[in-house]
């Protein structure tokens, strides 16, 4: 009985022990955590020991047999736009680029493929994609002949656990959107072993040799991006006063004529490199100094100030002026 008795104590005492034999050997063969938790492929190992006193009174030791679990990869992936907002475009511009973060959040190596979506509704206009391109150099920005174009099928883009990578997707936009016209675009990256409800199995195709299976995203993520057209038109007037020699307003010799030039931009957008230019007209003579821009009088040379007299001509550089801004520019000339 007294045997019995002890080792039935010593087995209690062994239960008691293995959970945290199993506990302290896993803690012990665990590997660093990635976005998904353990890297696909990694090995869990643990060996239980038992101890224990043998009626000899002697202090014995035992170890189960090794238990190796092997983790499966988790098939995760997210897609955010990168652009702070819709991405200003203008009617029939071509290669408009809209920018996307993609992050494996899977725990192993994963080829993606990436798709671009415009049928979607909800806008004024479809943009036409002419292609998604990696960026090469990770300088967050587009840069033509630099950067990698991606071709389904050829070079999927392959991410590690945890790994972000820039993908930009370049556009056209259609030639008769008008101004504020919305146009948006879905970029979607799915893993190619597989994708579709979260739970899903691929057998064997996991990284390591087990099997992958679908995360909580589906395997396929999707974000939104944005053109927004922003179109500027020019209305140009040019008008005239007269001021004769009699204090009038009759066009006779000696009359000084006042040109007024009127440029009015609408829209949303902005117009760049804006210049307005007039000639002297034919029997009359341009009055040195009376070049104005926005009521501010310039020099007739070419210098630092936006205006010149040359050529028998005047012009004015106005810049990029924007949707909803007027420039004033005027000079004189005398009847001759």
């Amino acid at each position: 009985m007294f045997t019995a008795y002890r080792w039935s104590i010593m087995h209690v005492q062994f239960l008691r022990m293995l959970p945290f034999a199993i506990a302290t050997a896993t803690i012990g063969y665990s590997s660093s955590a990635s976005a998904a938790g353990t890297t696909a492929g990694t090995t869990i190992s643990n060996t239980a020991t038992a101890s224990y006193t043998d009626p000899g009174g002697n202090t014995q030791t035992a170890n189960s047999n090794q238990v190796d679990i092997t983790v499966d990869e988790l098939l995760d992936v997210s897609v955010a736009t990168a652009d702070p907002g819709p991405v200003p475009v203008s009617p029939g511009a071509i290669n408009q680029v809209l920018s996307f973060t993609i992050t494996n959040t899977g725990n192993g190596a994963e080829a993606f493929d990436l798709t671009a979506t415009s049928s979607i509704g909800g806008d004024q206009f479809d943009p036409t994609t002419t292609s998604i391109v990696i960026d090469t150099n990770n300088n967050g920005a587009y840069d033509a002949g630099v950067d990698t174009v991606y071709t389904n099928g050829s070079n999927a883009l392959t991410l590690t656990p945890d790994q972000s990578q820039r993908v930009f997707v370049l556009s056209t936009i259609p030639g008769g959107s008008a101004d504020l016209d919305r146009g948006f675009l879905d970029l979607t990256a799915a893993a190619r072993t597989g994708s579709g409800s979260a739970g899903t199995i691929f057998a064997g195709q996991g990284q390591g040799g087990g099997d992958a299976v679908v995360g909580s995203t589906g395997a396929d993520g999707t974000d939104r991006g944005i053109y927004v057209v922003q179109s500027a038109a020019m209305t140009f007037i040019k008008s005239a006063t007269v001021l004769d020699p009699f204090g009038g307003t009759k066009s006779v010799p000696g009359s000084i004529v006042t040109y007024t030039l009127v440029a009015t931009v609408s829209g949303t957008g902005s117009l760049a490199n804006l210049t307005i230019g007039d000639t002297v007209p034919a029997n009359t003579t341009y009055q040195a100094g009376s070049l104005t821009f926005q009521g501010n009088g310039m020099t007739d040379a070419a210098d630092a100030d936006a205006g010149a007299f040359a050529g028998n001509a005047v012009s004015v550089q106005l810049g990029t002026v924007a949707g909803g801004q007027t420039r004033t520019v005027t000079f004189k000339v005398r009847i001759d």
